[in-house]
């Protein structure tokens, strides 16, 4: 008898439209959008179907993520229509974990009712800051009462899996206001906390401010300190360290991104979305247009839109297995890895694994390779040894 192969494959929608782009971001976003949300929503849908016309094998969705931009400027029947067109299209899973990302400053009790009736069961809410002229000087369009009130309304409206973003090391601030912050957080009893630091990007107004000489940032002592009182305030508050910038109760890590940490297979769908598939060979990744226009042409036309279409090299996906897989405080597991690339292991990386161990950077335990309490802070530089 043949049996049915079944894909299992992750989507990501990008919904690239903000009403003002804050000042640190360098993600795919526009503030000038000329575009009308329904009129995206459909090429999106379009988009969905030829993808899945072209994908080899029926597909399994166990996760469906709407990021941004700020996809909360979505009213409830457009996100619902994706949804729809998830489980038309990619057999989104009945269990699926569907987050929608929302600014504080674009929802309403009404709109988290109708994202919740939409199918949509986890919230990952912005917030990245409890000070007001913090808040201003980021370029966030919301405030601290907004973000407050949006999580109590989010409660309201059914959802029990929330999670919070923050920013630390943000200008002007100090290891005790970060604390407060905090602190803050965890009083709301969210389900999952994102913590970052703010990394300057090239090309942002933030990056120009620090140039002039206009961006009173924490030296690295101080920043260094908001670190590991992230995990300590945290830890405090019975959340699991799981990643290196998150921290979840205990079942409610975020699905989505691990399937990003562990390589798996996931569909992006719109204007700058990124996928990536384990087959052929070591994997296969592709991008969309970022800007929108050429986008919509392309989906109108009846063409995906894919661009920079890239098949993995056997060293570039053991290097991406690595250094994406550390992320994780769990570490890789050795014994998978040989399994899937074979000697290659060895060949390319024993000579890394040894010198970072050997620095106590890295430790292996129960044939797992992960990064020390010392080396978390600064992972980066552990990374770009398997890159």
């Amino acid at each position: 008898m043949n049996m049915m192969v079944i894909m299992q494959t992750s989507l990501y929608i990008h919904f690239p439209f903000c009403l003002k782009k804050c000042l640190y971001c360098d993600f795919n976003s526009v503030a000038d959008a000329r575009v009308a949300p329904a009129e995206y929503v459909a090429a999106l849908l379009r988009e969905m179907e030829l993808r899945a016309a072209a994908l080899p094998e029926p597909a399994s969705a166990p996760t469906l993520y709407f990021g941004g931009g700020t996809p909360s400027l979505m009213g409830p029947e457009l996100v619902g229509s994706v949804i729809d067109a998830a489980a038309r299209f990619f057999g989104l899973e009945a269990d699926a974990e569907v987050t929608i990302e929302a600014n504080p400053g674009t929802l309403t009790r009404e709109k988290l009712a109708g994202y919740r009736f939409a199918g949509v069961n986890r919230l990952s809410l912005g917030v990245q800051s409890f000070d007001d002229a913090t808040l201003s000087l980021l370029g966030r369009i919301h405030t601290a009462r907004q973000a407050l009130d949006a999580f109590s309304a989010a409660r309201g409206a059914g959802f029990a899996n929330i999670g919070i973003d923050l920013i630390h090391s943000l200008p002007g601030q100090t290891p005790a206001m970060w604390r407060s912050a905090l602190e803050r957080a965890t009083d709301l009893a969210p389900e999952h906390v994102s913590a970052y630091g703010l990394s300057i990007e090239e090309g942002t107004p933030f990056f120009r401010m620090e140039e002039r000489g206009e961006l009173p940032l924490p030296g690295e002592e101080e920043a260094a300190a908001m670190f590991r009182q992230t995990g300590e305030t945290l830890g405090r508050s019975r959340f699991e360290h799981y990643e290196i910038s998150n921290f979840a109760r205990p079942g409610f890590r975020s699905r989505h991104n691990q399937v990003y940490w562990r390589r798996g297979n996931y569909l992006g769908f719109g204007a700058g979305a990124h996928s990536f598939l384990r087959t052929p060979g070591f994997g296969v990744r592709w991008k969309n247009p970022d800007v929108v226009a050429p986008y919509l042409v392309a989906v109108a036309g009846s063409l995906l839109p894919e661009e920079d279409r890239q098949l993995l090299a056997l060293r570039d996906a053991l290097s991406e297995a690595f250094f994406l897989g550390l992320r994780l405080l769990e570490g890789v597991d050795l014994s998978s890895l040989v399994c899937e690339f074979g000697p290659a292991v060895e060949e390319y990386f024993a000579a890394p694994i040894r010198e970072l161990t050997g620095q106590g950077l890295l430790t292996e335990s129960a044939g797992r390779l992960h990064l020390s309490s010392k080396a978390i802070i600064f992972a980066n530089r552990v990374f770009s040894r398997f890159v």
